[in-house]
Formats: C-alpha cells, sequence, structure tokens
C-alpha cells in the first residue's frame, strides 16, 4: 500500500450526496399528497410518524404488515426507459396482499437501491408509489434512496416496499370459514401484473441485454410497435400496465356488511398457487375454466397480452394457470346464498365481477372443472 496520503472524498467513490438531496426535495410535494390525518410530520426525519389514535374505537384492532417488490418487471421498465408506473407495482403488490385478511392500509415505506442516483429518474418512480398510495388509502410516510456504486449499473435499479395495516379481530378475514358450497367471484387484472417476468422477458427476448446498447435499442424499439394479437397496442404498454389496486372497492364492500368469508390475491404461482391460500384444509376450489384448442380460453374476459405470452412460450393450460392471473387479479369467496347480492355490490361500486367456480369438499387444494 502507497504511503502517499490521498484525498478522496464519497462523491469520488461514486455517492453523489448532492444529487441523492435534490431527489428528495423533487419528492416532497408527492409523498405530502398522501398524508392522511394520523401522518404526524413529513419525510427527512429518522422515521415516519403516524397516531395510533384511531384504533382506539376498535375492538381488538390487529396489525397486518406486508412487504414485497416488483421482481424482474424492473428490467422492461430500465430497458423500454418507462419508470412512472412501477411504483405503483410497488404499493399493488403489498396492500392487496393485507386487503386478503380484510385489512386497511394505514401506511406505506419504500426502499430503492439504484446504482447512481438521478433526481429526475427518482422522482418518476416516487410519483408511481404516491399514486399507489393514493389509490390505496395510505400515507406515504417514509423510505430510503440507497446509492449502490460498484454493485449496481448506474442505471439499475430495484424497488422493495413495505406496508402496515389494520383490521378489527372480529372482522378479519379467516380461510378457516370458507365451506364447501362457497362461491368464489373474480375481480378482473389489467394484465400481468408483477409476476411472471422472468418467463416474460425469456420469451420476448430481453434476457441479458444492457438499456442503452444498439442491441436493446432496437429491441425497445421493437416492443414499441402496435401488435394487432393485442388489439392494437404495443407490448411495451401491456407489459407495464401497472397492477391493480382493489384495495378501495373491496373495504367498501366489507364496511357494506357484505358476507365474505376470504380472499385471494393473484399473484406468483397464478390461480393454482394462490386460490389455494384461501382455502379451509377440508375444502377444494373448482375453478369453472373452459377448455380451447389453445388451451386458455377462461370463463371470464382474459387480457390479450396474457393469452399471447402463454401462447409464445408453449404453456399448456395447467402451466399457464400456475404462472399467470390468468385475468383475476383478487377472488372473493362468499356463502353461495350471497353470491348475488355481493356481485350486485361490487357492481354498484363500479366493478366487473364474474363467477370463478365454487368450493367442494376436499384438500385443501385447486382444481379444474374441465378436468374432473
Amino acid at each position: 500500500m502507497s504511503d502517499t496520503p490521498k484525498h478522496v472524498t464519497y462523491e469520488d467513490a461514486g455517492v453523489d450526496t448532492a444529487e441523492g438531496g435534490r431527489a428528495v426535495d423533487a419528492i416532497k410535494t408527492m409523498v405530502a399528497s398522501t398524508n392522511r390525518p394520523e401522518v404526524i410530520g413529513g419525510i427527512g426525519g429518522f422515521g415516519g410518524l403516524f397516531s395510533a389514535a384511531a384504533l382506539k374505537d376498535m375492538e381488538d384492532p390487529i396489525l397486518i404488515s406486508g412487504t414485497d417488490g416488483v421482481g424482474t418487471k424492473l428490467v422492461l421498465a430500465q430497458l423500454l426507459d418507462r419508470h412512472e408506473t412501477v411504483g405503483q407495482d410497488l404499493v399493488a403488490m403489498c396492500v392487496n396482499d393485507i386487503l386478503a385478511s380484510g385489512a386497511e392500509p394505514l401506511f406505506f415505506l419504500d426502499y430503492i437501491a439504484i446504482g447512481h442516483i438521478e433526481a429526475e429518474q427518482m422522482a418518476k418512480i416516487v410519483k408511481g408509489v404516491a399514486d399507489g398510495c393514493k389509490f390505496a388509502g395510505c400515507a406515504l410516510v417514509g423510505g430510503e434512496m440507497a446509492e449502490h456504486p460498484g454493485v449496481m449499473r448506474p442505471d439499475d435499479y430495484d424497488l422493495a416496499g413495505f406496508t402496515v395495516g389494520v383490521v378489527d379481530r372480529p372482522k378479519m378475514l379467516d380461510p378457516a370459514n370458507v365451506r364447501p358450497g362457497d362461491a368464489i367471484i373474480g375481480l378482473p387484472s389489467t394484465g400481468i401484473h408483477s409476476n411472471g417476468y422472468s418467463l416474460v422477458r425469456r420469451v420476448i427476448g430481453v434476457d441479458g441485454l444492457v438499456p442503452g446498447t444498439p442491441e436493446a435499442e432496437a429491441k425497445r424499439a421493437e416492443l414499441e410497435q402496435p401488435l394487432d394479437e393485442l388489439g392494437g397496442i404495443s407490448l411495451a404498454d401491456a407489459l407495464l400496465a401497472p397492477t391493480r389496486i382493489y384495495v378501495k372497492p373491496v373495504l367498501d364492500l366489507l364496511r357494506q356488511g357484505a358476507h365474505v368469508h376470504a380472499i385471494a390475491h393473484i399473484t406468483g404461482g397464478g390461480i393454482t398457487e394462490n386460490l389455494n391460500r384461501a382455502l379451509a384444509p377440508d375444502v377444494d376450489a373448482v375453478v369453472d375454466r373452459t377448455s380451447s384448442p389453445q388451451g386458455y380460453a377462461m370463463g371470464w374476459d382474459m387480457p390479450p397480452v396474457i393469452r399471447y405470452i402463454a401462447h409464445e412460450a408453449g404453456l399448456t393450460a395447467n402451466e399457464a394457470c400456475k404462472t399467470f392471473n390468468m385475468g383475476v387479479g383478487l377472488m372473493i369467496i362468499c356463502p353461495a346464498e350471497e353470491e348475488a347480492s355481493v356481485t350486485a355490490a361490487l357492481e354498484a361500486l363500479g366493478e366487473h365481477p364474474f363467477h370463478v367456480g365454487t368450493c367442494v369438499e376436499g384438500t385443501g387444494k385447486v382444481v379444474y372443472a374441465d378436468e374432473r
């Protein structure tokens, strides 16, 4: 090691604290726009403050937390230089999960790891987070931007999110309440949402591409072209459609006193490996999937992009149902005699619910009517 004195600053090492400060300034208004009455102070402190006074009116308040990320969908966002909606994906993955217990999301925090902070890009990402929080009715009370030079490419980033919600124990949804004969109602997805993108990337040929290179720019131009198979929109638009947030209509439904036994958020593992998480151990879910020559027809409308990717990947119907949401982002299980009223209530809230299937005696698994 040399004895020659050196002067090496943090910026010389690749961390631009001044740009980080500009990024924080750029997002303050967005963060404030998500505030609820319980929020105390603003961002910039060592912790986010949130009053728990509202919980005192509950009989037995149960705090429910959730954490998740966006996964490799971010590779497409970076390749296409579209960063405005991945923040909504991040919020959706967390708040839809705790909604499955009937919980209202109270607040949210994000963690952004990035190779090099650029205030403008960071503002686009956080705007998506703020938009998602507003859709969910929760406050964005803090977060972290971590610059990782030498670990990540300058234009590479990853996202993680954390939410805390609350439900009164007497009103908490529980799969143990699901009974044979219960009906399963679906709410439509907006596309692939935020799962299955490792397969998607392989199918559309973007694996290994580095944003900004000639090969990546050529692929980007290709993905921006409208496709007849997608109804005239591009793969770029279809694949980056943000994950739907179901919080407000479903909480409104529950507050109206709808008799709901359980909810399933359909994420990684598709219908097959998520609906089973909302079942009692002695109950199976029979999904009314219809057959077709391609094997992807369902008993409801399915976004064309899901059919397109499943076909290009050569997936069987069972493989597709174990990978993608197949057009159902959330499933609601209720007594059969309440299906009509729950459906009508959802329609009055502006939703487009549809029948997915029925619960029968079983062992806690998902089966398909066309295979029974």
